[in-house]
């Protein structure tokens, strides 16, 4: 059976700052995708992460479908008028337009879709991020996909030996997707050097080498690139078909208890570390730090089994305490060097007008002169 995996996200309000949105947000979101479901969707799942909520769909429609989308946009607007009836703090604010033009993406909201038939077990995970951008998914799914050291599978394994190709994307570029497809392990110190770019290279997916089928799908949409200016930080979404032919569940999982330093955090201009939380966590400490959840499925007819909420144990309670102490230890350099993101990624335009107003201020010294050379 061919099956289609859709997540769409949205921000579109929260209580008290960037924290959570409302149990009566959420709902009218579920009901609004409940009522649309027949014909259209054989199931979903609505989960929320930090200030953000993303709805998982499943259908027989095919990636990009206008129908699907327009009903998680229809879902999100419904949603707003909530956020801005119960006074949520930022009610819309990933709705970059006024109206649907056939795809959400370009709109505002994240969106992470793949299209694949059915194996006999279909287990799949969907994270959810937020107070941060699309590549801090980048040193996950390097050592998850590329890396021995962290998958064994990919030495022990027959279906994976072969390796995965990776499709990175170039999110600066504004005129069309741009692309560039690299093969592991060949183009293993390429993919390195795009990857430790965080703001500009990012993984869009990632296809088995041994039967060609996609094990990846991420949202690679940059909000300020949309707006022109800051709206809130991109908060990614990410699928990943799991086992077999793919990397195991915990080979998935396991680079997340590094808690790496992304972009993102207080006003989505600043270092932190991504700590894997679980589901329906918010965001507290400077409107952060970053947070990654996940949620395991199976998938059979088109039909989702009930999730696990796969960071719900006690091993990322001692990772959990440890990203806190690295998220308060880069705190404590406030603005300084490596604590705040360069002036190019900065996504509040403050600054650049300190400087703008400092730059009249600037004089230049006349070089000292150099003395005449003595004879001896």
């Amino acid at each position: 059976m061919r099956t289609t995996l859709s997540i769409i996200k949205a921000d579109v309000g929260s209580i008290g700052g960037h924290v959570a949105p409302s149990e009566k947000l959420l709902n009218t979101v579920s009901r609004h995708i409940h009522e649309g479901l027949d014909g259209l969707l054989t199931d979903y799942y609505l989960g929320a992460t930090g200030d953000d909520m993303a709805i998982l769909m499943v259908h027989d429609k095919g990636v990009s479908n206008e129908d699907v989308h327009l009903l998680a946009w229809n879902a999100f607007k419904a949603g707003t008028e909530t956020a801005q009836a119960q006074g949520l703090y930022g009610a819309g604010q990933d709705l970059l337009v006024d109206s649907f033009s056939g795809n959400v993406k370009g709109m505002g909201p994240a969106v992470a879709e793949m299209e694949f038939e059915e194996r006999p077990n279909e287990p799949f995970l969907m994270f959810l991020a937020d107070k941060t951008e699309p590549g801090a998914y980048n040193l996950p799914l390097y050592l998850a996909f590329a890396d021995p050291m962290n998958t064994a599978g990919l030495l022990l394994s027959p279906e994976i030996t072969n390796g995965f190709r990776y499709r990175i994307q170039d999110v600066d570029y504004t005129e069309g997707d741009r692309i560039i497809d690299l093969n592991a392990p060949e183009d293993l110190y390429d993919l390195a050097a795009l990857l430790r770019d965080n703001d500009r290279y990012v993984v869009e997916s990632i296809y088995s080498r041994h039967d060609g089928e996609q094990a990846v799908a991420v949202s690679t949409q940059r909000l300020h690139n949309i707006a022109g200016k800051y709206t809130g930080k991109d908060d990614p979404v990410l699928l990943v078909r799991v086992q077999k032919n793919f990397p195991a569940t915990g080979e998935v999982l396991a680079p997340y208890s590094i808690a790496h330093y992304v972009g993102g955090f207080m006003r989505g201009s600043h270092v932190g570390p991504l700590m894997p939380v679980r589901h329906g966590t918010g965001c507290s400490y400077f409107d952060g730090p970053p947070i990654v959840s996940c949620w395991g499925f199976c998938v059979k007819k088109g039909k989702l089994t009930e999730p696990v909420d796969l960071f719900d144990h006690p091993f990322w309670d001692a990772v959990r305490t440890r990203a806190a102490e690295k998220a308060m230890e880069i705190r404590r350099q406030g603005f300084s060097g490596a604590a705040m993101l360069p002036y190019s990624e900065l996504e509040y335009g403050g600054i650049v007008r300190i400087l703008e107003k400092l730059e009249s201020r600037f004089t230049v010294r006349p070089a000292a002169r150099t003395p005449e050379p003595v004879a001896i």
